[in-house]
């Protein structure tokens, strides 16, 4: 999945990730691959293309009326605005609920697409069946096939809350059903809800994490102002703007009980921090430890405005990331005296020292940096890792080799080649192994060698060492984030 096309007519999208949602999938059987690759053909898309224009705002691009339209147009276009009704441009994720698929992105609308054909299929919208206006683009799945997945709800009730809910498995009985198709979340409820400390200012997330008895939500310094996003179309100024980053506030890590669907009354306090990533969570003689993408600011984002890609993305203001790790202990501070650290594993650098009774200062220890789009074996999902698959974004946001990293002895298999640019590597597990990496790594790779072609690259994820290729009639784009299907599901 991925944003596309940023021209339309005589307007132009500010950020890349604003461009219309293109599809690219790569069908593999037999020893061939087929490409096939579509816009998403959603409302947003209709709109833009009948106009020949954006109509439709997204988040670092405010759509504004054709100069051309009386005033009755304009301000029925500033209604809109005020109390604004988001886009269905899901150029973020694929994501499953029940047996149906999805385009997403992070407002409260998602795209039932089919994946084979990759055709734009039903609308569906969160608020009519959960009080969330906002949802992350990560779900998690359990071994049941159920989905669990973050949204927030603003002012809902007089009260601003980050909810946690659930979309179960579809049954046999589903399965055999002759009733006329419903999305999967008409049976979604809600495990828990986290209050905002902030009524107007929630606190902005891509992702959360999950373990066997956890889920793990990170409540960051990078906030959405509600109040901005208002008038932010009067202003003259876009959605993104209305978001702020307060680096003298700390990071609250929240633990919600799988059992008991409460969260924890400890509080894990660290330092102000960015995360978009989770890499993975896992628990160990009663502590959680939490694997996370971290950035000391927000210039990510920045660099991806299509002004500053023209650039080639070399920028001295760009904060490279941080993967680290953070240890939980879950076991009571009651007898723990004040300064004392209450991390007992051996194998981490990482601490949490207790501050007061309930609340513990974490510090992280950082496994390497330049580091992002981390990918495991999702079999390993919520369990001990210790392989993690990425970019390397050390010099730019813009990965120009892959890597296998080892969390045990902190080393580093790379991939490149020259004048290529790889997507994020998606880790698929051999069937019925046992050994961590032992599967395959593939990658869309964009090649701009004269008279070369892109291509999809299958690298052997123990090794990382090339497999085979398949080259594509076709120019591929610059991409997020990647979804594996198996034949027959």
């Amino acid at each position: 999945m991925a944003p596309a096309s940023s021209l339309l007519g005589d307007t132009s999208y500010s950020h890349w990730f604003d461009g219309m949602a293109i599809m690219n999938s790569f069908a593999i059987k037999d020893g061939e691959v087929t490409h096939r690759s579509r816009f998403l053909r959603g409302d947003t898309y209709k709109a833009n293309m009948d106009a020949n224009r954006i109509v439709v705002s997204e988040m670092g691009t405010m759509a504004y009326p054709d100069p051309s339209k009386n005033f009755i147009f304009k301000a029925i276009t500033f209604l809109n605005h005020t109390v604004p009704d988001f886009t269905d441009n899901g150029a973020s994720n694929f994501i499953k609920y029940g047996n149906d698929f999805y385009a997403t992105s992070e407002t409260n609308y998602i795209r039932k697409i089919d994946p084979v054909t990759l055709e734009t299929l039903d609308k569906v919208d969160y608020l009519k069946y959960l009080p969330v206006n906002m949802v992350s683009s990560h779900p998690h799945y359990d071994k049941e096939g159920n989905a669990y997945n973050m949204g927030t709800s603003i002012a809902e009730k007089g009260k601003t809350k980050y909810t946690l809910f659930k979309v179960p498995a579809v049954t046999e009985k589903d399965k055999n059903s002759s009733e006329k198709w419903a999305p999967a979340l008409k049976s979604s409820e809600v495990v828990c809800t986290v209050p905002c400390h902030s009524l107007l200012t929630p606190s902005y997330y891509h992702s959360f994490g999950m373990t066997d008895n956890y889920f793990i939500f990170i409540e960051q310094p990078f906030k959405l102002d509600i109040l901005k996003m208002a008038t932010a179309y009067m202003r003259g100024v876009n959605w993104a703007s209305c978001l702020k980053f307060c680096p003298d506030e700390s990071t609250l890590i929240h633990l919600i009980d799988r059992k008991t669907c409460k969260v924890l009354q400890t509080k894990y306090y660290t330092r102000a921090m960015v995360v978009y990533h989770h890499v993975n969570a896992f628990e160990d003689d009663g502590h959680v430890i939490l694997d996370v993408i971290a950035y000391s600011d927000t210039s990510l984002y920045d660099m991806f405005y299509l002004s500053k890609l023209k650039e080639g993305l070399q920028d001295e203001s760009y904060s490279k990331p941080s993967y680290k790790r953070f240890v939980l202990p879950i076991l009571s501070d009651k007898d723990v005296t004040v300064g004392e650290d209450l991390v007992k594993l051996k194998y981490t650098t990482a601490s949490a020292v207790k501050e007061k009774e309930g609340k513990l200062m974490c510090q992280a220890e950082v496994f390497c940096k330049g580091f992002e789009l981390p990918r495991i074996n999702y079999d390993f999902n919520g369990k001990k890792h210790r392989f993690v698959y990425g970019n390397c974004v050390e010099e730019s946001a813009l990965a120009k080799e892959i890597a296998k990293f080892d969390t045990e002895t902190k080393e580093r298999i790379f991939w490149s080649e020259e004048n290529c640019l790889p997507s994020e590597p998606v880790f698929i597990p051999r069937p019925n192994t046992e050994s961590e990496d032992d599967g395959v790594v593939l990658v869309s790779v964009i090649n701009s060698n004269p008279g070369q072609l892109c291509f999809i690259l299958f690298l052997d994820g123990k090794t990382f060492k090339e497999i085979a290729r398949a080259y594509v009639d076709a120019k591929l784009t610059m991409d997020v984030h990647g979804f594996f299907i198996p034949q027959g599901n």
